[in-house]
């Protein structure tokens, strides 16, 4: 009997453990994007805390803390830093992650060069083909990006 009732509290404590790690993976692979023309990324969860950087419409990042109405967002770079959630959306979005990155016509390295971008430009995905994502920037820009060069 006592070894029936050792095996029940192992187990309800392996299934709760996994509850909890199931939900901060989840809240840890949530990705969002800014959905203002710029955003301010801060030191803390709040607007009395220092401003680190900012970014445009469309950076993408992945949440990996909620504190009220703020997230603590992680970029492809891995920095961190807090954001008010009121400047995220579920927008999909890409950010290049390579210097000199082709845009092209079509999805396809035949396809005109229609731009180059510099490392760290965000764009909305508008369509996935293969390998290809077609890509927007804030400024109206489309075109086709290989999907290796973006995160």
């Amino acid at each position: 009997m006592y070894r029936l009732k050792n095996k029940k509290k192992i187990i309800i404590s392996v299934c709760c453990l996994f509850v909890l790690l199931c939900a901060g993976i989840a809240v840890a692979s949530e990705r969002l994007s800014v959905r203002s023309s710029i955003a301010n990324l801060r030191n803390g969860s709040g607007t009395k805390y220092k401003v680190l950087w900012q970014v445009e419409k469309y950076h993408p990042f992945l949440v990996i803390n909620k504190k009220k109405d703020w997230y603590e967002v992680k970029d492809f770079e891995g920095d961190t830093a807090w954001i008010h959630n009121s400047l995220l959306g579920k927008t999909d979005t890409v950010i290049s992650i390579k210097s000199n990155c082709n845009v092209r016509s079509k999805p396809d390295i035949s396809g005109d060069i229609l731009l180059r971008v510099e490392r760290g430009v965000p764009f909305r995905v508008l369509a996935r083909k293969g390998d290809w994502i077609k890509i927007e920037h804030a400024d109206g820009d489309v075109g086709w990006i290989f999907k290796k060069l973006v995160w």
